[in-house]
């Protein structure tokens, strides 16, 4: 099932040009695209997001092509002897989650994440919540609202659909027993909101 990704700036349409892709320098691993580059191309989005890394975006991108369905790394580029780091090891991971373009860069260790920016995961069931969130979190932070950090610091939010009809209800008083509940909470809980929002 699809997942809608939102970022912090609102996302362009997809450009209608396409681009020939590279062979995935490194094969055989799961989740890698080794499609010839002559048979693999692609619609280019006009915005990407980049993922600025120490060393670890091959490990990060194999970790989230594991955890949404449709996903997959198109292409590794590694390090030539220009530098600026060691040739041969990996510069850039590109990759798509759920169709969505992303790019992983070991940029050095420089920058870290912060809550600044995170990307929201909308799922229809609890189910899906519960998934998502035990899966992302392992390895990193639970925090409060439905937000959390993965192994590698990026932070997500994991958020039901019904929680921002919940909040949009032209009702005040059952909007803000909705917001109430929410902030008690780390992980969302749908039935907690629902009884929340159906109490007297």
């Amino acid at each position: 099932m699809a997942k809608r990704w939102s970022l912090a700036v609102t996302r362009a349409s997809i450009g209608a040009f396409r681009r020939a892709m590279s062979s995935c320098r490194t094969a055989g691993l799961n989740g890698y695209d080794t499609t010839d580059s002559s048979e693999r191309k692609a619609e280019m989005q006009t915005i990407t997001p980049c993922l600025w890394f120490d060393t670890e975006g091959e490990d990060a991108a194999r970790f989230y092509t594991s955890v949404f369905p449709n996903s997959k790394i198109t292409e590794v580029k590694r390090f030539g002897s220009a530098g600026p780091r060691p040739e041969g090891t990996v510069m850039t991971v590109d990759f798509e989650l759920d169709g969505q373009a992303f790019l992983a860069l070991n940029g050095g260790p420089d920058f870290t994440f912060s809550e600044a920016i995170s990307f929201q995961v909308f799922c229809d069931t609890q189910d899906e919540v519960d998934r998502y969130w035990s899966t992302l979190s392992d390895g990193g932070e639970e925090g409060p609202c439905g937000w959390l950090k993965d192994r590698f610091g990026l932070s997500w939010q994991i958020v039901p659909k019904v929680l921002p009809e919940l909040l949009a209800d032209p009702d005040a008083a059952k909007s803000q027993r909705v917001m109430q509940a929410m902030l008690k909470m780390k992980k969302i809980e749908i039935d907690g909101l629902e009884q929340a929002a159906a109490a007297a």
